[in-house]
């Protein structure tokens, strides 16, 4: 979700504007995908290269993160929203933490979207945390070396419940994806959009999804493969 600050300098705005105007538009994303059948959806909320903004903006962001999750924890409940919190959470206050643990109990009974939400979260500390678990399994004797396969580092990343996103999403110009869902998103086709986040409505979303339903999913596969994957099933 890239665009708020920028956004807000375009109308000679603080850059804490552009972030409250995003947390709008989550709103209108979520309803979208509550509306179109998503499955899941995780949201690049705060990565943990954030962390180096100014002080004020960081505070900015908790304390939007904290008043969010106040409002719109019964929206998420009324629509049979799941949350979840991905991340490295031990960089939060406590209080914040408390509040994560408080919508995500009031949620878990959900289930017609899940809706994560990824804070303090960075592509490579997933991988990094995962292979740390392997290490300790293979230490204590749990895991042979022999066993350490994709599933086995699949299975200790931040949500090995959920299967692969297929669309990737990034907003703001920016054509890259920068340390999120690296190892999960192999195969998830790259959607980049020139509106700023703030901007990024439910039309937006739409034209979204409908590119991606024009798309042929390769998979990794050759040409001769999907030829045959097609006659085979009758196409």
């Amino acid at each position: 979700m890239d665009g708020n600050g920028r956004w807000a300098n375009q109308r000679g705005l603080p850059r804490t504007a552009g972030h409250r105007a995003g947390a709008k538009a989550v709103r209108a994303v979520v309803e979208e995908s509550v509306r179109h059948g998503v499955g899941a959806l995780t949201l690049f909320a705060f990565s943990s290269e954030n962390w180096r903004r100014p002080p004020g903006e960081v505070m900015v962001l908790m304390e939007l993160f904290m008043s969010t999750l106040q409002v719109e924890v019964q929206r998420l409940v009324e629509h049979d929203v799941q949350l979840r919190v991905i991340g490295d959470l031990s960089a939060f206050s406590e209080r914040l933490r408390a509040q994560f643990e408080d919508a995500e109990a009031a949620t878990r009974q959900n289930r017609r979207l899940i809706l994560q939400v990824a804070a303090n979260y960075g592509g490579r500390w997933d991988i990094t945390q995962a292979v740390r678990a392997i290490a300790c399994d293979v230490a204590a004797g749990r895991l042979g070396p022999e066993a350490i396969d994709e599933a086995a580092v699949a299975e200790r990343l931040s949500f090995p419940d959920l299967p692969d996103p297929d669309l990737f999403i990034r907003t703001g110009g920016e054509k890259r994806i920068s340390n999120f869902l690296l190892w999960q998103s192999a195969y998830a086709e790259l959607y980049f959009s020139d509106l700023m986040w703030p901007e990024f409505d439910a039309d937006a979303f739409a034209a979204a999804l409908n590119d991606f339903a024009r798309r042929q999913r390769r998979f990794g596969l050759t040409s001769e493969q999907i030829a045959a994957s097609a006659k085979a099933a009758g196409g």
